[in-house]
Order: structure tokens, then sequence, then C-alpha cells
């Protein structure tokens, strides 16, 4: 994701600016710039297929969250974050506290990077390192947050990762932790020949990463836990940014996938 947000940030029509993304590939190869001529084709490949979806959905959530934040979200906790510098590089409405939930290895990575550039957050940020595959909850609420109050959560790139039986219980984890007028912001994707293709070319590993995430649709799988979600085809979002629908969730192709981005509200009690 790093290296494809770098690219994204090199355009000069962007849809975002992520001027870390950069740096976290140049932290494991100085002379590393995948948008180069000399790029392998597996590396081509990938960001060809890959590019505009990413572009697309940063950008969405981005806005989503900040939206939340501006609307009372004075909480925001991005899962299985990775190198997501959104605490970074976002405009937060000032007492803005954003949770970066990962290992602690991956967060170890990110900090040094981060800290070595002289990064500044925008925000107050607090590092939470957690396994989503044990009592996460218990380390975020230990970490100082406050699940009576109106929370803005972000699973990006989270769903299509896992069986149905895990992504159920990401969202009942979510839902329970969630006061009235919380917000939950992710995106889904069903795989296909393409995006298998694609990955096999970076890495025989990245073949099985996808197990599919939840069984049903997200409008059902959100609205039978209490929110209220708007779902967007995510060759609908390009088509608003003025941007080409991502070869891998074009329709025109056989195999094609299909993409969503979404936000789900919970309402305030009447």
């Amino acid at each position: 994701m790093a290296l494809l947000r770098a690219q994204e940030s090199s355009r000069p029509d962007r849809l975002f600016d992520d001027p870390y993304a950069r740096h976290f590939l140049q932290a494991v190869d100085p002379a590393f710039t995948p948008w180069a001529a000399g790029a392998s084709p597996a590396t081509a490949r990938f960001l060809q297929v890959m590019a505009e979806q990413v572009a697309v959905r940063t950008q969405f959530l981005d806005r989503a969250l900040l939206e939340a934040a501006e609307g009372g979200c004075e909480q925001v906790v991005l899962l299985a974050c990775g190198m997501d510098a959104r605490a970074f590089r976002l405009a937060w409405p000032p007492g803005t506290k954003v949770f970066e939930l990962d290992f602690a290895d991956v967060l170890a990575f990110k900090a040094a990077v981060l800290d070595g550039r002289g990064a500044t957050a925008a925000c107050h940020r607090v590092e939470v390192a957690t396994d989503l595959r044990q009592d996460w909850p218990r380390a975020l609420t230990e970490s100082g947050f406050n699940p009576g109050r109106p929370a803005a959560w972000l699973a990006e790139g989270i769903l299509y990762a896992l069986p149905p039986e895990a992504a159920d219980l990401l969202l009942d984890r979510i839902t329970a932790l969630s006061a009235p007028a919380s917000m939950l912001a992710l995106d889904h994707m069903k795989d296909s020949e393409l995006l298998r293709s694609a990955r096999a070319d970076i890495s025989a590993e990245l073949v099985d990463l996808w197990r599919g995430g939840p069984t049903e649709n997200l409008n059902a799988w959100l609205t039978r836990r209490g929110w209220q979600p708007a779902v967007t085809d995510i060759a609908e979002a390009a088509a608003a940014r003025k941007r080409p629908i991502p070869p891998a969730f074009d329709p025109s192709r056989a195999a094609a996938g299909r993409g969503w981005l979404a936000t789900a509200h919970l309402p305030k009690p009447r």
C-alpha cells in the first residue's frame, strides 16, 4: 500500500498527498523507486491493476474519517494500520485522538522511519500493539479508548483477508465498542482471476491471502448489527472523481471482480 500511495502522490493530478509513503519504501531500500521506468514487469503490472482502486479508496476513506471527526467523533481507530500515515498527513480537528492498531514490530518500524524524518502527528496519536486475532478490544480500551464516546473506525484492506466467521467477529467487536453516533468506514472486494494473477506476480504468498470476508452483501451485513450503511461501487466512486474504472473492477473485463467503499453510522437514540 505504501508503494501505491507513493505512486499516486507523485502524480500532478493526485487525489491525495502522502509524503511519508516514499520514506517507508526508502527505509527498506534507499534506491527503491517503484514508479520508475526500471520497475520489474511484475511490479509494473501490479501497479497497473491496483493503482486507481487504491487512489480512489484512500481519498474516499480520508474524507469519511475527517467528516466524522469534524462531526464529533473525537476518537479515530485505524485497525491493522500498517504504514497508514493519516495521523500525520490529515488536518484533524483539535482534540482528535487517533489510535493505531497493529503488530508491535510494524509499529516500531513505522515509528523509526517517522521519527527519523522528524514527523509530527497532527493529532494525539496512540500506538496500540496488538493482534486482531486476539483480545484487541481490551488492548484498545487499556490504551485510553472510551467506548462511551462516539468513534470513527477504519477497516481498510481487511475484510477480504478474513474468513467469514472472522469478519463477523470483527464487526461484532467494533459494534460492541461503538457508542451512538459512531462511524465505520471500510472497503471490500470480490476476488477474481485478474486480481489473483496480479498478486501471484508479486508473491505466491499473496495468492491465498484473501479469504473472502462476509458471506452477505455489505448493506445486509452492517444493517443486521444496527448500522446504517451507505455502499458505493468502486467503479462509481472512480467516475465521481474523474478517474477511469480500476482495471481489476472493470465490468467489461471477463476476469474482473467487484469492489465497494462504504460508510456506516450508528444512529443516536430518539
